[in-house]
């Protein structure tokens, strides 16, 4: 199975360039954190590429409302990252594993306010099917949303809290998506030459649902 274009495949070799996605790798404390991979898994439905997110369950503790990519912690003797994304995203977005091609994985990186190394794991979804929520104490829905509506200046903005700290963000109707998944999709879109510009100088304040959750 390969249905990849010849294009992306290209694109996905700068991965491996010196200081990829170093201005989100963090730095790691002595020993390393606890091991975690998500997918980033892009297909083409239709005459543009889109990437599927997942939506956390507004009651959770921990990222409550946010909007992530498929993934989580690796398991108990689980030292393979690719099969840990694939194992998370068929288990919170119903994805079939047999369908997916691994392209390749963005380098690891530290979240410091979690503790967690992550490993982001580029998929290609040669045979899409339906999307399916899994655990519903755990993920509320689950999104596929098209590249170009990522890109639109009009998605983009800069959310902001009152110590001063910003980052990057998409704004697509109801769905606000920022924190570390912001910060990957922002950098690996620049790693691919996919950025439009934007105004970086537009901003926002992040959403009260959110509070809970700081970087």
């Amino acid at each position: 199975m390969s249905g990849v274009p010849p294009e992306l495949r290209d694109l996905v070799a700068r991965f491996d360039a010196p200081g990829a996605l170093a201005r989100v790798q963090g730095a790691r404390p002595p020993g390393g954190g606890r091991a975690a991979a998500v997918l980033i898994l892009l297909s083409r439905p239709a005459d543009d590429y889109s990437i599927v997110f997942v939506e956390k369950n507004a009651d959770l503790r921990s990222h409550a409302g946010q909007i992530a990519f498929p993934g989580g912690t690796m398991e108990p003797g689980e030292t393979d990252p690719v099969q840990a994304a694939l194992r998370e995203a068929q288990e919170e977005a119903g994805i079939d594993p047999a369908g997916v091609e691994v392209l390749g994985a963005l380098p690891k990186a530290h979240i410091n306010r979690s503790g967690f190394d992550v490993t982001s794991v580029v998929g290609w979804w040669n045979t899409p099917g339906p999307l399916a929520a899994g655990d519903p104490f755990e993920i509320q829905a689950v999104h596929q949303i098209d590249v170009p509506t990522l890109l639109a200046p009009e998605t983009r903005l800069t959310w902001v809290l009152p110590n001063g700290y910003s980052g990057p963000a998409f704004v697509v109707g109801d769905l606000f998506i920022w924190g570390f998944t912001a910060y990957l999709l922002d950098a690996m879109f620049d790693l691919l030459g996919w950025t439009q510009a934007w105004d970086t100088t537009r901003t926002a304040e992040i959403p009260p649902r959110f509070f809970s959750e700081r970087l």
